[in-house]
């Protein structure tokens, strides 16, 4: 390995390490008896039962998957159904600006958005709380799914929707059998971006939660602003946990879904 080699893993082991030493730092004190992060003195698994123990915390949980799972679930749906709009979209210029206007939405500032949905909400007569916080999420999570399959969808071979054709497949046969399949990796990685985004946010959620509904992000910025509490890192070290498993099942899940099986049954007609 050249001198150049080894400079790059010395420069990516000092960048994981910055990365990760706050989020080592905050498990390793999830689990300190003294109550406090100057100093470690004992193992306990005290705010781990203290978080389980918070009926209201577990209900919150409850929340905030129900929201990431429906969000996600129906952003993923309109978004495949963007992306192909897009992709069919003959005129270039076109193209481009629906393509403009999806992006938009990734790079605005989260607290404009939030904002926004605040006073549309309010302008229509939604009350804020669980629909507020659902329909806020499905919108921020589409342009996610979008990015992620109009480019599968580029990659894809015109070629092949003709052959499906020639072989006398109708238009369903074809999005279910030709287009589906083979953009299905961006569906997953569409599908699994929108999960932790939706788990994840803060400040579009902030704006529009109501009151005596929450979600695990606002929760935790509550507690946070009250003093420190171990609780809270016990809970952060869980929340880190299940993004980590979440990423290891994307990675499976992607990679079984890419793998061309032998001998695959192709189109009949």
């Amino acid at each position: 390995m050249g001198r150049n080699g080894k400079l790059s893993n010395v420069y990516l082991a000092v960048v994981f390490a910055i990365l990760y030493a706050p989020i080592a730092y905050l498990i390793f004190y999830s689990f300190n008896s003294g109550g406090h992060m100057r100093s470690f003195e004992g193992f306990t698994l005290e705010w781990y039962r203290e978080v389980f123990a918070d009926t209201r915390l577990l209900i919150i949980v409850l929340n905030t998957f129900i929201i990431a799972l429906l969000s996600s679930a129906i952003s993923t749906m309109l978004g495949v159904a963007g992306a192909m709009a897009i992709y069919h979209v003959r005129r270039k210029r076109t193209k481009n600006t629906l393509l403009s206007l999806n992006n938009v939405l990734i790079v605005s500032p989260d607290v404009i958005i939030g904002a926004s949905f605040l006073i549309l909400f309010t302008m229509i007569g939604i009350k804020l709380g669980f629909t507020s916080v659902l329909l806020s999420h499905i919108a921020f999570s589409v342009p996610i799914v979008v990015i992620m399959v109009l480019p599968k969808l580029q990659e894809m071979s015109p070629t092949l929707m003709d052959a499906a054709r020639d072989l006398g497949a109708g238009s369903w046969q074809i999005l279910t059998r030709v287009v589906l399949p083979y953009v299905k990796p961006g569906i997953f990685a569409g599908f699994f971006m929108a999960l932790t985004y939706s788990l994840d946010d803060f400040a579009v959620t902030f704006f529009v939660t109501g009151n005596g509904y929450s979600t695990l992000s606002v929760e935790i910025y509550s507690r946070a602003r009250q003093g420190v509490s171990l609780s809270i890192n016990a809970l952060s070290t869980l929340l880190f946990l299940l993004t980590v498993l979440l990423v290891v099942g994307y990675y499976f899940i992607n990679r079984r879904a890419t793998r061309i099986p032998p001998g695959g049954k192709g189109l009949r007609p």
